[in-house]
């Protein structure tokens, strides 16, 4: 599956879950570019997935792990957190502006 369409599918079925309706993204989004999302025909920015998050009450990770967890009907939902989970112990071990905490 393609990646927007994995988000789109994401994004509505959170959107779902939530209890909201195109129209309450009106803050951060017209209701025909959230429709041109959830179904995949465009791709959202940075910036458009940490307001989307905003509105759903989410951290913006969570729309992409549930994303990527769309695509990958292979990897299960804790195989998936505990690599990344190892990623970023790895990386913070190897950035200096971050202070592990």
């Amino acid at each position: 599956m393609e990646l927007n369409t994995a988000f789109g599918l994401a994004l509505k079925e959170l959107r779902q879950q939530k209890g909201l309706k195109q129209e309450d993204f009106s803050s951060v989004s017209s209701r025909t570019y959230l429709s041109t999302l959830e179904r995949g025909m465009k791709g959202a920015t940075i910036e458009k997935l940490e307001q989307l998050a905003s509105v759903l009450d989410v951290h913006p990770a969570t729309i992409l792990i549930s994303a990527y967890l769309t695509k990958d009907c292979e990897e299960s939902y804790q195989e998936l957190i505990k690599r990344i989970g190892t990623e970023l112990k790895a990386l913070k071990k190897t950035t200096p502006e971050c202070k592990a905490k």
